[in-house]
């Protein structure tokens, strides 16, 4: 009691139990069970790899496509994020001026005058003398006298260009009422181109011929 145990014997409280030492074949067959697979024991290192080839030839998951919220998680985070109050009043006194500028400038734009017309060509000298000269024959209530149109009309009768032939008869009438010094300028001047053309011989075809022919009629009237 209290010794070493031998070899084969297990040692219990108070007594001595002696073991028979295992046969050779025993011990074969006792390590025959530990190789095999199912058996206690038994290394699995074969197995842990033949479980880890499936695990690595499984093919990767699909990328997510672009426009998913599932590849931008932040997008959908960032949205349902609310403003602050304080941001709430900013932003709505932003819109606010925004909207009253746009009012503004659309109150300017309707209260802007519309583009004036052109003005009307103004009449040359030679229509306004003329129109004078039509409202004198035709005793128009509007017609008076007017200094400018009758020197204008004395010193551009001999013209045909200035005063068609048509108005001519009707200024020849006009000048039948010229009365003191306008009469006499009027037949000293006629007087003087009278001797010019002489000068000149103008004959047939030349042109200064109708000017004479003016010139003569206007003396006719007036002397």
């Amino acid at each position: 009691m209290g010794g070493a145990a031998s070899e084969g014997g297990t040692a219990l409280p108070g007594r001595w139990v002696c073991r028979k030492p295992a046969s050779a074949a025993t011990r074969r067959m006792a390590a025959q069970k530990r190789k095999a697979p199912g058996a206690p024991g038994a290394p699995e290192k074969k197995d842990r790899k033949l479980k880890k080839a499936p695990a690595a030839e499984k093919p990767p998951a699909p990328a997510a496509p672009r426009g998913s919220t599932e590849a931008r998680p932040e997008e959908g985070a960032s949205s349902d994020t609310e403003l602050s109050p304080e941001e709430k009043r900013v932003l709505e006194r932003k819109l606010k001026k925004e909207r009253k500028k746009e009012e503004r400038k659309r109150l300017r734009e309707a209260a802007a005058p519309a583009p004036a017309p052109p003005l009307p060509a103004k009449p040359s000298g030679a229509q306004l003398a003329l129109d004078y000269l039509c409202g004198w024959a035709q005793k128009h209530q509007g017609w008076r006298f007017q200094k400018t149109r009758q020197t204008w009309l004395l010193l551009h009768m001999y013209d045909c260009d200035q005063v068609p032939d048509q108005h001519f008869p009707t200024l020849l009438a006009y000048l039948e009422g010229l009365r003191g010094q306008a009469r006499e300028l009027t037949v000293q001047k006629a007087e003087a181109l009278m001797r010019q053309l002489d000068e000149a011989g103008a004959g047939p075809g030349h042109p200064l011929l109708e000017k004479s022919r003016r010139a003569r009629q206007v003396l006719q009237l007036l002397s």
